[in-house]
């Protein structure tokens, strides 16, 4: 096959999400339709530079790439490990990802993951980092999806953490979690960067771009 801009800009973004939907892709990589993205997908797999898994029931079929496709992209070759515990929340991230995108017009560029602050960490180096991180008229945003409860001293940690390195610190919050919401707005009082929102917005945004 011939390797488009389009199919490395495919590459590119599972890559730094580690493993996307074919819905994330179609709006990460521009496509006018699904049915455009998935006939694009099958020929990438066909190609053998991405792979195709269903891991959890209930949960869309998962894209990630091969070694071939990493290999493509000069980001190594060792193929991608998939951590089931992470797949909801990390496609729960990118539900939020382009929520953003969309909503404030961000470009691809402007969006740093997770797994890019960690590369920039450098070898050794493990700390907590955001979700993802975006600029915005030269203000940065950093955003965290809290799905499952944390201590509340390793949620004060990292809210500290955030207000010290960030302009702005987003975090997305299911209406059930009322303990991470609680540590949150008693945060307000110290912390004036703080936005929370809830998770049903996002869901409910990006169910209406189907």
């Amino acid at each position: 096959m011939r390797v488009t801009e389009r199919d490395e800009l495919i590459l590119t973004e599972i890559d730094r999400w580690i493993a996307c939907g074919s819905r994330h892709i179609r709006f990460l990589a521009g496509f006018s339709g699904q049915r455009a993205t998935d006939r694009r997908l099958k020929i990438l797999i066909e190609a053998e530079y991405i792979e195709r898994r269903k891991f959890l029931y209930g949960v869309p079929y998962i894209y990630f790439l091969t070694a071939k496709g990493k290999s493509l992209i000069h980001v190594g070759t060792g193929k991608e490990k998939i951590k089931i515990e992470q797949i909801t929340h990390d496609r729960t991230v990118l539900d939020t990802a382009i929520y953003f995108m969309q909503k404030k017009g961000l470009s691809l560029q402007s969006v740093t993951t997770e797994k890019q602050l960690h590369q920039l960490d450098g070898f050794g180096i493990r700390k907590h980092r955001p979700d993802f991180i975006f600029t915005k008229d030269e203000l940065t945003y950093c955003v965290e999806v809290e799905l499952t409860k944390k201590s509340k001293n390793r949620l004060l940690n990292i809210i500290k953490d955030n207000f010290m390195e960030y302009d702005i610190q987003i975090w997305v919050v299911p209406n059930y979690q009322t303990g991470i919401l609680q540590v949150l707005n008693d945060s307000k009082r110290y912390y004036d960067n703080i936005k929370i929102y809830s998770l049903q917005k996002i869901t409910d945004y990006m169910n209406k771009l189907k």
